[in-house]
């Protein structure tokens, strides 16, 4: 395929993605709407279930037109070259993919679209080589009281890819992943507040082998004690379960409850292995989503004590409508608490942009809601993170308990940070940063 008509394929499946198509029924946005529990139904059917209850409970939404999110140039070179030699075997396994999008596009009659629609999130163009997110701040907020219940502070989170580099060497993949099977490296630490867990982390490897379960390390530093965990406890809030139990906690689980909704499955909406997931395509929707937020760092929602962003910036997006549905696990593994999820995937960019989640009886449960804006730098006073061209930031993930009204914001940075915040494909993060031996060196 020449590039040219590459680039004309993909600019009409980009065009024919985000013509807007039949809005349900009820659904009267337009560009200028302020949306409010008054006028919740107005985007009944245009958000999902389990965000339409943060509207209802007080998240603003400032309702602005439909954009265009472009890729990074190396990004959309490495589609170009790469993509057409990239398949799906019998069990849904990526087959030959180096860089780029692996499945520029996606046909919704094919039988494995859900699966592919997932490996494109996997490999979106957002973050692809490495990423140190500095300034992440996490706050829980309960129902009816505007002071949070817990305040967390991580020094860096992110991650170093060996697989779908595209501007940082090596490029397009670290040789590395030949000897050690790693395909990617991922952390937390240290936490820096509440005091008591100061210098405590985790660290995840994520394995290519087939069947091979991915490494889980924390860090407590009350034992100072570097742990095993068990890949599927990342389904776990990061505080407390739904059942009132403590999640795994280190030295402090059971003292204190650092309660929290958020779990590490659902870092930029979902983090966990594909492989241990069947998919199924719902549907494609012109749905609305948060795409071109106004502020970075994202302010704390007034008029609902804090348990959103808002007002923010939304536009009608075309999303594509997944289910995902976990594997069963040997009794040696474990079994994870959020048995089934819904994805709300931009069509462009490739990203979540809200999940609903269901507990074991089936019934909603949690709900993920993801702030993004589209610019060439994170902050508007960034002074390195700057790039010449746009690219997509997260802002801020809001995850709710809609039963109880209990939820979780992780900023990005915090709203009063004084960081750049994201530094994406810069190189300041390496595959030995996301190790054992350096969180634990950072936490003493």
């Amino acid at each position: 395929m020449t590039f040219s008509r590459f680039v004309t394929i993909t600019a009409l499946a980009l065009t024919i993605a985000i013509v807007p198509r039949a809005v349900p029924a009820g659904a009267q946005v337009k560009p200028g709407d302020v949306i409010t529990p008054d006028n919740a139904s107005k985007v009944e059917g245009l958000v999902s279930p389990g965000n339409l209850i943060l509207v209802r409970q007080g998240m603003k939404m400032k309702i602005v037109p439909t954009g265009h999110l472009d890729w990074p140039p190396p990004y959309k070179a490495a589609t170009e070259q790469y993509s057409p030699q990239v398949s799906l075997t019998p069990d849904g396994e990526l087959k030959n993919y180096v860089a780029g999008l692996p499945f520029p596009l996606v046909d919704a009659d094919d039988p494995h679209a859900a699966t592919k629609i997932m490996w494109n999130f996997a490999f979106r163009p957002l973050y692809t080589d490495d990423v140190d997110a500095r300034g992440v701040e996490i706050v829980s907020h309960a129902a009816g009281s505007a002071d949070p219940i817990e305040h967390f502070s991580i020094g860096h989170m992110g991650f170093y890819k060996y697989v779908g580099r595209t501007e940082v060497a090596p490029v397009p993949v670290d040789k590395d992943i030949l000897n050690t099977g790693i395909a990617f490296r991922a952390g937390a630490y240290p936490i820096l507040d509440p005091p008591e867990l100061r210098g405590a982390g985790i660290i995840m490897q994520g394995y290519a082998i087939p069947g091979f379960e991915d490494a889980v390390w924390e860090y407590s530093s009350g034992s100072r004690k570097l742990r095993r965990l068990s890949a599927a406890g990342l389904s776990d809030s990061f505080g407390v379960s739904k059942t009132g139990a403590a999640a795994d906690g280190g030295a402090n689980a059971g003292s204190t409850t650092y309660a929290s909704t958020w779990d590490p499955d659902s870092v930029f909406g979902f983090s966990a292995k594909i492989q241990d997931y069947t998919y199924r395509l719902l549907g494609e929707r012109p749905m609305l989503a948060s795409v071109e937020a106004a502020n970075s760092p994202a302010q704390p929602c007034a008029s609902d004590g804090g348990r959103s962003v808002c007002p923010e910036n939304w536009e009608m997006r075309h999303l594509y409508v997944i289910e995902a549905t976990a594997k069963p696990r040997s009794p040696l593994g474990g079994s994870v608490i959020i048995p089934k999820r819904i994805f709300y995937i931009d069509s462009e960019g490739w990203f979540i942009t809200a999940s609903d989640q269901f507990d074991i009886q089936g019934q909603l449960w949690k709900t993920i809601v993801t702030f993004n804006t589209y610019r060439d730098r994170p902050v508007p006073d960034a002074k390195v993170a700057i790039w010449p061209f746009k690219r997509i930031f997260e802002t801020a993930l809001v995850d709710e308990d809609v039963t109880d009204g209990f939820s979780t914001v992780i900023y990005s940075p915090g709203p009063d940070g004084h960081d750049d915040g994201w530094y994406i494909n810069m190189g300041l993060v390496d595959k030995t940063f996301f190790t054992p031996e350096k969180m634990v060196q950072a936490g003493h």
